[in-house]
């Protein structure tokens, strides 16, 4: 306790000593400063607000204009254009660059002929429409391949867009459409709506302005009105402002910067009174305060103090509340951070434990389904009479099957490994079905060494041949697999009967519930482990149609083992 007495008088003392003179000083140094530097602020304001706009704006402008030029590339675009069909991935596409964006944007998909294709507009006038069109005949009638420009276009609920980025799609060389991007002029204004400035104004090569937040520089046909001296001033309805221009020469776009002289000669009196009284209630506020800091300060390290050995007793519940707003904060909220990560880790690696002694005791209680070694079997018997050869085939496949499934040498091998593992399942299969059963297997070669959990496609196989031939007599089975930058991604495709919307739905469900109660555990498991180990980017993606057939994709790390674990265990 006199420990602590000692710190708080310290504090306090260390507080009264060094912090009266400075801040006297500093007043007396600001009144200057003030004085003398207040115009060079205001200039200095004003440009650096017009170069904060100008960054944002080049940032939206090459955004747009990099996003133009591959969307008008991009193969599904390409195709809905030619086509009218399969919009939905065009639609997603937009979306997905849209919500991104500061400025947001209207995208619109036209035809040759200027005819509204797709449009993410929800209400289009019929002016609306005649100018959309007039841009794409402007750019056939030009042999333009692309256009920006300003425009002031009206949309539902009185949106207004302002600038324009169009670009021409083609395919196979031939002119298929337009695709166009129009820019909210409110959105626009936002960006433009910078700290310490009174009025931006942006406007393009030929003065017409884009985007102002007042409209009292808009002159006639949407041009910008105002000019300044040679001192770069500017008066508005009696009021002097101070104009600072700043130009993006890539796109030849003016941004004028204007901001209020405000500071008059009372104005300095005025600070000058103020400073005098603080200055006499500063030396009794300051003892005052020492004070308060002093047992405020002691009383967040005696918080921290008591958290940090109850965490040491075996408490892992014991989080810090410090709403000091100083780095005590911080600190605190660090500390909280770190135990909830390690408890975090703790349940992570309990619950992948678990699951992995579900999956053990699984794989050892019925590492093949009855029905299939009974079909086996019955093969087996058949052959053994009729084909010597074909049932010593069988006979060393199925050896080779119950080897690699009992083994106990590790979670995961290389896919090379699994993958001849479900060669030999899928022979066994299609020395059954015969030539109702077709299967392939692709995988590129890089592919082929990388680390993957042990057994990771059968219970997919397994589904695929269990369920596709409910509905079809015959069935085609594809394994594919390739890399996708640091990922491995592997693909199986059957062309059963496939499920419907609502049963799909369904199946999504269960697999990403975590506290999953349905007999339907093969996939459950298998997704759930997979994001145990790797992350929740990773993991099993299902996607199927009706009569069509199913597919199957799992996406884990290149050659990566337990890395999300890991990755949390370096975290706590």
């Amino acid at each position: 306790m006199a420990h602590k007495r000692n710190f708080k008088d310290s504090i306090r003392r260390m507080f009264l000593l060094y912090t009266f003179v400075p801040i006297s000083l500093l007043f007396v140094l600001f009144f200057l400063f003030t004085v003398v530097n207040a115009r060079f602020m205001l200039i200095n304001q004003t440009k650096d607000a017009g170069e904060e706009i100008r960054t944002s704006l080049e940032a939206v402008y090459r955004s747009y204009y990099e996003e133009m030029i591959r969307m008008a590339d991009n193969p599904q675009v390409i195709d809905f254009t030619r086509t009218r069909r399969d919009s939905p991935p065009v639609y997603e596409a937009f979306y997905d660059f849209n919500n991104r964006q500061k400025v947001k944007s209207i995208m619109h998909i036209l035809d040759k002929d200027g005819n509204i294709l797709a449009s993410s507009a929800n209400y289009s006038s019929e002016a609306t429409d005649q100018a959309l069109k007039a841009i794409a005949l402007r750019m056939s009638r030009n042999q333009m391949a692309s256009l920006t420009e300003t425009n002031h276009i009206r949309f539902s609920h009185d949106r207004y867009t302002t600038y324009t980025f169009a670009k021409e799609i083609r395919s196979q060389g031939e002119l298929a459409g337009y695709l166009i991007y129009q820019l909210y002029e409110e959105d626009l204004q936002k960006l433009i709506f910078v700290q310490n400035n009174e009025i931006a104004v942006v406007t393009d090569q030929h003065h017409t302005i884009i985007a102002t937040t007042n409209n009292i520089a808009r002159g006639l046909l949407n041009k910008y009105s105002l000019e300044s001296d040679s001192n770069g001033y500017v008066w508005i309805a009696k009021g002097k402002y101070y104009s600072s221009e700043t130009l993006i020469p890539s796109v030849q776009w003016h941004i004028y910067t204007l901001s209020a002289i405000q500071l008059k000669n009372y104005t300095y009196l005025s600070l000058a009174v103020f400073l005098t009284l603080a200055s006499v209630l500063l030396w009794f506020l300051i003892q005052y305060l020492a004070r308060i800091i002093s047992i405020r300060h002691t009383r967040t390290i005696d918080k921290l103090l008591y958290a940090v050995q109850e965490l040491q007793s075996g408490n892992m519940q014991s989080y810090v509340h410090i709403k000091t707003g100083d780095e005590f904060e911080t600190l605190s909220d660090q500390y909280n951070m770190m135990l909830r990560r390690l408890n975090e880790l703790l349940a992570t690696n309990t619950e992948l434990s678990d699951l992995q002694r579900v999956i053990e005791v699984k794989q050892l209680q019925s590492q093949f389904h009855p029905h299939f070694m009974f079909n086996v079997l019955e093969t087996l018997r058949y052959a053994i009479v009729v084909d010597s050869k074909l049932a010593q085939d069988i006979v060393l496949i199925l050896s080779r099957l119950l080897r690699y499934s009992i083994s106990t040498e590790g979670t995961t091998v290389r896919l090379r490994d699994d993958l001849n593992y479900i060669a030999d399942y899928l022979k066994l299969q299609q020395m059954r079905f015969k030539d109702r059963l077709q299967y392939t297997v692709e995988v590129s070669e890089e592919a082929l060494d990388a680390l993957v959990p042990r057994l990771m496609l059968q219970v997919i196989i397994e589904n695929s041949i269990k369920y596709g031939y409910k509905q079809k007599e015959s069935l085609a089975v594809s394994v594919t697999g390739y890399t996708q930058g640091p990922d491995l991604v592997i693909e199986v495709k059957d062309d059963g009967g496939g499920m419907s919307d609502e049963r799909l739905q369904q199946v999504r469900a269960f697999m990403h519930d975590p506290d999953n109660r349905t007999p339907h555990i093969g996939l459950h498991n298998l997704h759930r482990r997979l994001v145990l180990m790797y992350g929740e980017d990773y993991g099993v993606k299902i996607e199927s149609r009706w009569e069509e057939g199913t597919t199957v994709r799992i996406i884990v790390p290149c050659g990566e083992e337990n890395a999300y674990v890991q990755s949390a265990a370096g975290r706590g």
